[in-house]
């Protein structure tokens, strides 16, 4: 990827606090970037950082303008809970929460925006049998917000969007070493670490690199991450 930044930025970080929002802030601030993490509640243990400004934002109730005007770039690493009733009726954060953000920059004239969806929007077809049942039956309703939230992307041609789409995220320290392709993971893999999305979002922001486009991330993991176990743990 080529890095066209040569001076820090200004990183709009929405969902700062959740797990991929949490490593993206750090990567951001690790490249020298400022950040303007956004969040529905300011957490408590907030870091004294000089280079970041916490702010607190409901995206699908509040004038978003404020928070991303002057930004160079803006991240939504928006996320929803996984318990049965969240995963039952899920808050519009990927559709109805995406298109107030993308109001609110076309408002102030902000043009970089990368946002999260999934490979499975594309494909289902990933993982063994005992990963696909559970987890796509889960997780419909919530795929089914990141393939609007697309669809509305496309819609908006004036805005330098990416919406990259990860496997089955999962914990881990940042390895710098997954791979990226078009529109799907490799069907040999179907985990993503949050570090290592962060770490790749944050690039994005540097570049007009996937722009109007669907990056797939990636990385072989131990099978134990993808054991019956594993996805009984993680899903519910």
């Amino acid at each position: 990827m080529t890095n066209t930044s040569t001076s820090p930025l200004t990183l709009v970080i929405f969902g700062a606090s959740g797990s991929t929002g949490k490593s993206a802030v750090a990567a951001a601030r690790a490249r020298g970037h400022r950040v303007r993490a956004v969040d529905h509640h300011v957490p408590d243990d907030t870091s004294d950082d000089e280079g970041i400004t916490h702010v607190q934002g409901d995206v699908l109730k509040d004038d978003l303008r404020p928070h991303v005007r002057d930004a160079d770039a803006v991240l939504s690493c928006l996320g929803v809970g996984n318990d049965p009733a969240t995963l039952l009726d899920p808050p519009p954060l990927y559709s109805k929460g995406t298109e107030a953000i993308c109001d609110a920059m076309e408002a102030e004239g902000i043009k970089r925006l990368i946002t999260i969806s999934a490979t499975f929007v594309e494909t289902r077809d990933r993982g063994p049998i005992w990963f696909k049942l559970p987890a796509m039956t889960g997780l419909h309703l919530v795929f089914e917000q990141m393939k609007e939230m697309e669809a509305n992307l496309r819609a908006r041609p004036a805005l330098d969007w990416t919406a990259v789409r990860p496997g089955w995220l999962m914990e881990g320290k940042v390895t710098g070493d997954y791979t990226v392709q078009p529109d799907v993971i490799p069907d040999d893999m179907v985990r993503t670490r949050h570090a290592d999305l962060a770490d790749f979002i944050v690039r994005l922001a540097e570049t007009r690199d996937w722009v109007h486009a669907t990056p797939a991330i990636a990385r072989p993991e131990a099978a134990e991450h993808t054991s019956p176990r594993a996805v009984a743990e993680e899903i519910f």
